[in-house]
C-alpha cells in the first residue's frame, strides 16, 4: 500500500525523511534527517551522521513522503510499539 498523508500512521516510519517543526526541547527544533528507528517512546534520528534520539510525545513532526509529500504528524500520535501502532491503525 502507498504511502499518503491520510495513511501514514499506519505505515513504518524507518527511512522517512524528518524534521522537527515544533518541541517542547528547544535544542530539537529543527532537527533534520532520516529516522533509522523506532521505539514505543523514542524516536532515533540521524542527523548528519549524528544519532538523535527524540522523546514521540514531544514534538511535531515534518515527514517527507516516498512521493514527495510533506505530512505533518504530532508525536503523540506515534506513542507505542511500531508493530502495535499499525496494526491498531489497519
Amino acid at each position: 500500500m502507498k504511502i499518503t498523508q491520510q495513511n501514514v500512521l499506519a505505515h513504518e516510519l524507518i527511512g522517512l525523511s524528518a524534521e522537527i517543526v515544533d518541541s517542547k526541547d528547544p535544542l530539537l527544533k529543527n532537527l533534520r534527517g532520516k529516522i533509522v528507528y523506532e521505539t514505543k517512546n523514542v524516536l532515533v534520528i540521524n542527523a548528519n551522521q549524528n544519532i538523535k534520539k527524540v522523546p514521540k510525545n514531544i514534538v511535531i513532526l515534518s515527514l517527507k513522503l516516498p512521493d514527495g509529500n510533506d505530512c505533518m504528524i504530532n508525536g503523540s500520535d506515534l506513542v507505542g510499539k511500531p508493530e502495535d501502532r499499525i496494526q491498531r491503525l489497519r
